[in-house]
């Protein structure tokens, strides 16, 4: 059974001024992976969500929960 995943990450993104190329430099992705993140595409790994609650200084709930 697959569990939709709620998706703050744009909504982080445009709060703090972001570009999606600024973001992936400070996460070290690719604008790509941050693009298909944010668009549901691909569900980050729990590294990455770290690595991305680290850049707002929030936490990985924060970002994403589950439905």
């Amino acid at each position: 059974m697959s569990v939709p995943l709620c998706n703050e990450l744009k909504q982080w993104r445009t709060k703090s001024g972001m570009t999606q190329a600024e973001l992936a430099n400070r996460a070290g992705v690719s604008r790509k992976t941050i693009n298909t993140i944010e668009n549901a595409v691909f569900i980050p790994s729990t590294v990455l969500a770290l690595r991305l609650a680290v850049v707002f200084d929030c936490s990985v709930e924060d970002l994403f929960s589950l439905k």
